[in-house]
């Protein structure tokens, strides 16, 4: 209830006191600038100023950790790069090898089965000169019997 009965006396529409306050604010502004941030400001520049030699010290040591930085990365880089191209260069190597050794071990299984292809075409050709040899020699045992017979 307490609320309601003031209720009646707010505003929501602006009138000419916005003006007013408005105009308030830009003084105080103006009056805190002069009288407060002006000072500070120039007693901060004062000192930057007389820091001068010290800061600039200081920026230099933190320009030689940046460099240093930036080659401490250039050289893990180039480290990296390098250990890269030489596992490249290994793996290159091992495939060649390894293909070179399936070369070599097919050429070996050639040779190996051209060489037992011709041991048993040779065991061929003498089992069949020698059944051959059986054959007429049993013909002629057979002829024999059948003509004393």
């Amino acid at each position: 209830m307490f609320l309601l009965a003031f209720a009646e006396s707010i505003q929501l529409v602006p009138d000419g006191y916005l003006f007013l306050h408005i105009a308030l604010i830009l003084v105080m502004i103006w009056a805190l600038n002069r009288t407060f941030f002006k000072p500070i400001n120039a007693i901060i520049e004062k000192r930057l100023r007389l820091q001068g030699s010290r800061g600039g010290e200081a920026g230099e040591i933190l320009r030689s950790v940046e460099d240093k930085q930036k080659q401490y990365q250039q050289s893990m880089l180039e480290a990296r790069s390098e250990t890269y191209d030489m596992i490249e260069r290994e793996r290159a190597a091992a495939v060649e090898a390894r293909q070179a050794a399936i070369l070599e071990a097919k050429a070996a299984s050639a040779n190996l089965l051209n060489s037992e292809k011709e041991r048993i075409a040779k065991m061929r050709a003498e089992a069949e000169a020698e059944i051959g040899v059986e054959a007429e020699r049993m013909a002629s045992k057979i002829s024999e019997n059948i003509l004393k017979a």
